[in-house]
């Protein structure tokens, strides 16, 4: 080609604004599918959101933290004892991982060492015992979980994914797939042969799976307020235990308001886990579907450490005297973590229901060389994403009801 020739055609293809009439068909984007993005992204709101207040709560942590919440995150693999779970569990240590829950055997119980809370978080650092760092030399006491709750992970800093689980014979799936982290409020809960047990807010199911792996409970009710997510909580448990176990009156599935509960249920559970809906921090960084920081979901996000302390006051109204409830969030937010345990204790002392929080130092020392655990929280205890041990954000802390 000419010289001539090249710089007329460049100047035609610099006049021409609409390059569309030299774009196959097939491939153009139609004018109103671009036009319906939203003009501000939720994943853009949600990190501006956690930029402004996550690093003044953590500090020089949270650019790991907020580089871990955007990386893919890691799962764990909840044994199913109602299936072949002897071959389920060789096969997945032949693939290299390893139960990071069978080495953690606890001979001295989680001991109650916070009062009661009514002052505010300065008030309460100062009244209570100081709390164990999470670093140097430390009390290496064995701790006792559940030896039937069993979860797999591959070590740290191995980014392997897992399999999707296959039926076998009876037509039960060997693991189920979780962020590992979410195993551990149900080891908090330190589930006894013979109680009688409440999941306040259930779905997806996960949690409720892995207490059904405990084996023990004489009663289970599992509840979400959601019909729609029930629903999903039921297709989890009919893959995973078997028809005999779902069909018998130790097992009770509900779609009820959870922050109404105490209305007909009071003073009735040993145990009572309360996974409350909050912001999800992984989810609300990383996908726009369901994102609770999108426009239309405002009023709802706002109200949520509301929402949080209604379902925990009415977990601890349904727990009776000497039991024990476990608060839990999958968020890094301090307003729907320790502030609303704080809320919620003070409500019910007004109500003449006394509580102690329990440390969980036991099982964070346990584990700290499976999860990465945020330094010095006032109350509870946090696992925080890192890039080596991808889990997480999950907040958790234990109470005891002494009256």
């Amino acid at each position: 080609m000419s010289a001539p020739a090249f710089i007329n055609t460049a100047f035609l293809l610099r006049k021409i604004r609409d390059l569309r009439s030299l774009t196959p068909r097939r491939t153009r984007v139609k004018t109103k599918w671009a036009t319906s993005l939203p003009r501000y992204p939720a994943t853009n709101m949600a990190l501006q959101y956690f930029d402004a207040t996550y690093s003044l709560q953590l500090g020089r942590l949270w650019p790991s933290v907020r580089c871990s919440l955007l990386s893919e995150r890691k799962y764990g693999a909840l044994l199913n004892n109602f299936s072949d779970h002897q071959a389920v569990a060789s096969d997945l240590q032949e693939q290299g991982c390893w139960d990071f829950v069978s080495p953690a055997q606890l001979e001295a119980p989680l001991s109650p060492i916070r009062p009661e809370i009514e002052e505010g978080p300065e008030d309460v650092a100062e009244r209570s015992e100081p709390k164990a760092s999470h670093g140097g030399n430390q009390d290496n006491s064995p701790l006792s979980l559940s030896s039937n709750i069993r979860c797999f992970v591959f070590p740290r800093a191995d980014i392997t994914r897992f399999k999707s689980a296959r039926p076998d014979q009876t037509r039960l799936l060997g693991y189920y797939l979780m962020d590992a982290a979410s195993v551990l409020p149900c080891l908090a809960l330190d589930v006894q042969e013979g109680h009688s047990v409440l999941d306040l807010c259930a779905a997806p199911g996960g949690k409720t799976l892995a207490l059904l792996q405990t084996e023990a409970i004489r009663f289970l009710s599992v509840n979400d307020s959601s019909v729609a997510r029930t629903s999903r909580l039921k297709n989890v448990l009919h893959s995973f235990v078997p028809k005999h176990l779902l069909s018998t009156d130790r097992l009770r599935v509900t779609s009820f308001d959870g922050t109404t509960w105490s209305e007909f249920e009071r003073n009735t559970y040993d145990r009572v886990l309360v996974d409350v809906p909050c912001t999800t921090d992984r989810h609300s960084a990383t996908e726009e579907d369901n994102n609770i920081f999108s426009k239309i979901r405002t009023g709802e996000r706002k109200r949520l450490p509301q929402l949080q302390t209604d379902l925990l006051l009415a977990g601890i109204k349904a727990a009776c005297p000497g039991g024990e409830v476990v608060y839990s969030t999958c968020t890094l937010s301090q307003l729907q973590n320790q502030y609303v345990v704080q809320q919620a204790l003070h409500l019910a002392r007004q109500e003449g229901i006394h509580l102690q929080v329990v440390s969980l130092q036991p099982l964070v020392r346990a584990l700290g060389g499976t999860f990465h655990f945020a330094p010095d929280l006032l109350l509870g205890e946090m696992v925080v994403p890192h890039l080596t041990a991808n889990f997480g954000p999950l907040y958790m802390c234990r109470l005891r009801r002494l009256c």
